[in-house]
């Protein structure tokens, strides 16, 4: 029975374009989870959305002298391009700042609220008498109390994981103004808080049920959260940007930019729904007894996002009440920029854009899914980049493809050759493509994606070897038949490759779809193997891929 599939992605903040540490951590592999699932006959559903709101999009709309809906615009128009030229096969890409969204989220609110899980009460908050606000938790730097990292912002610690207060900093300092004469004072304001604590318990009975599919840090991660004891978080925050607080007297006061984030996978969905003509198919995806059979939900974020999507939104769901709880969160590590995490506010980023428009897309792709950061953090170079595209993509794939079709041409005049009874080797050759289309859709299904590529690869390797060991351009001069025989077979082959490789890489995927004589978009196949006909004319092929030259500073 085919599988139903919500693969749900992270959020990028619309203040600034998209970098490589980001596609690498959760766009990348979600697109090629994805392309792999609609392939395999599975029902997908893919979204994720421009984040709009918040202070750090306030302060800089400021800065520029425009309106943040303005700035964001701009913002959201640059990350979908880049989404369009990476190829990210969204089912919905949206915002935050939609009617449906705001609508959605202050729902949540009310509901939580209704139902115990949201309480009013003061808070101490970092206040910068120099700019004359209440700080955004980002915004804050000082020493971590847990590990001493100099550079540990107000939430989280990158160094250690801990999630912090801003109180809780040593030596906390305002990021906006950098002021080193002006301390940070300490206000009393009231807010609303989601009580975490009350929802523990069914939060460690969901945790600790069938999650050996988990990756160990995404799990360990959110096991030691619930281990220290969860603590009430401040949902709302002393802003006019975001979404409002449903209910009277708190006019001044917005949503948290994190609380309503994570609502956006429910509403992208309804909003998905409501586009398709079918405003109540996003049940389908959401509520558990409409499933037929069950969504599973997967959830692509970086590392730091695990606490809000093993901790936080589930217990959102499961104050809700009846929602699907996320299935798998597959969250990647860092891939470091020379040694140090990639951010944009440090200014420590490739930008994907430039990336883009020196590499193309399939390169870029194909680096950054063979290096992936899915157990540890891995560094960019621009060195291997061009290493493997040029060792791997060029001389393995592509010379597998580009040998085959050029014989094919010269001395077939490009059609393809009725072939005589099938040798040993030809038939293990085809065995190879067909354990092939096992291994690798086995992998991207486990979200394995290094492992997948790796088993791809090796199917391009063997496909070399068989060439090289039947040699048709010797065959041609004894045995006209027998090298029309290697030739079809090989081209069964690199068909096969087409659609191995597809999700990794589907711009050559393309391309060789219409070497081969197929119509249509390869979208449209099938994972399997489909066999090139004899005697249909082939157009003539260019290389699937281009040599890179020597690496360029970006």
């Amino acid at each position: 029975m085919n599988e139903y599939i919500l693969v749900c992605v992270a959020w990028p903040y619309a203040k600034s374009s998209t970098h490589v540490g980001q596609i690498v951590g959760a766009y990348l592999p979600a697109d090629t989870f994805a392309r792999y699932h609609r392939m395999a006959g599975n029902h997908v559903l893919m979204l994720s959305g421009s984040d709009e709101h918040g202070t750090p999009i306030l302060v800089d709309a400021e800065r520029e002298g425009i309106s943040p809906k303005d700035f964001t615009a701009r913002y959201h128009r640059e990350i979908c391009e880049v989404w369009q030229r990476l190829g990210i096969s969204w089912d919905i890409y949206t915002e935050t700042g939609t009617a449906n969204h705001y609508r959605i989220t202050q729902d949540f609110f009310l509901t939580l609220y209704d139902k115990g899980y949201i309480f009013k009460d003061t808070m101490e908050s970092p206040y910068c008498p120099t700019d004359h606000r209440f700080l955004p938790d980002r915004y804050i730097e000082g020493t971590c109390p847990n590990c001493g990292y100099p550079a540990a912002r107000g939430d989280q610690c990158d160094n250690c994981g801990h999630t912090l207060d801003p109180i809780d900093l040593i030596d906390p300092k305002c990021r906006l103004c950098g002021s080193k004469t002006s301390k940070l004072e300490i206000r009393t304001t009231e807010h609303f808080f989601l009580d975490l604590p009350k929802l523990q318990e069914p939060l460690m009975e969901w945790l600790s049920k069938e999650k050996d599919h988990w990756r160990t840090n995404t799990l360990g991660f959110a096991l030691n959260w619930l281990k220290e004891g969860l603590r009430p978080r401040a949902i709302t925050r002393d802003l006019d940007w975001g979404v409002p607080i449903p209910l009277e007297g708190y006019e001044d006061k917005r949503i948290y930019v994190w609380f309503d984030a994570v609502i956006g996978y429910f509403s992208a969905s309804v909003e998905w729904a409501e586009k398709q003509g079918t405003p109540e198919a996003w049940k389908t995806w959401w509520v558990p007894e409409q499933t037929h059979p069950a969504v599973k939900s997967y959830y692509f974020i970086g590392k730091d996002n695990i606490p809000f999507h093993t901790i936080i939104w589930p217990s959102m769901l499961i104050g809700y009440g009846n929602r699907n709880l996320p299935y798998d969160i597959p969250a990647n590590e860092f891939m470091t920029m020379s040694g140090a995490k990639a951010s944009a506010s440090r200014g420590n980023v490739i930008w994907t854009r430039d990336m883009l428009d020196r590499y193309g897309a399939d390169a870029l792709r194909y680096y950054l899914s063979a290096t992936a950061p899915e157990g540890r953090d891995s560094d960019f170079t621009f060195e291997e980049l061009i290493r493997r595209n040029n060792d791997e993509l060029v001389a393995t794939y592509g010379n597998a493809v580009h040998r085959t079709l050029s014989f094919l041409q010269s001395k077939f005049d490009g059609v393809v050759p009725k072939p005589q009874a099938l040798r040993e080797a030809d038939r293990e050759i085809l065995a190879e493509v067909e354990r092939g289309f096992g291994l690798v859709g086995r992998n991207i299904a486990l979200c394995h994606f290094k492992e997948g590529l790796n088993a791809a690869m090796a199917v391009a390797h063997a496909a070399n070897r068989y060439l090289d060991e039947q040699a048709p351009w010797k065959q041609i001069k004894t045995d006209r038949e027998a090298a029309g025989t290697t030739l079809y077979v090989m081209l069964q082959v690199i068909s096969g490759l087409r659609i191995l490789f597809y999700p990794y890489l589907p711009f050559s995927s393309q391309k060789l779809h219409h070497y081969l004589g197929f119509a249509g978009d390869v979208s449209n196949a099938h994972w399997r193997l489909e066999r090139v006909p004899a005697d249909i004319k082939l157009p003539i092929p260019a290389p699937l891929f281009p040599k890179l030259e020597e690496p360029v500073t970006v």
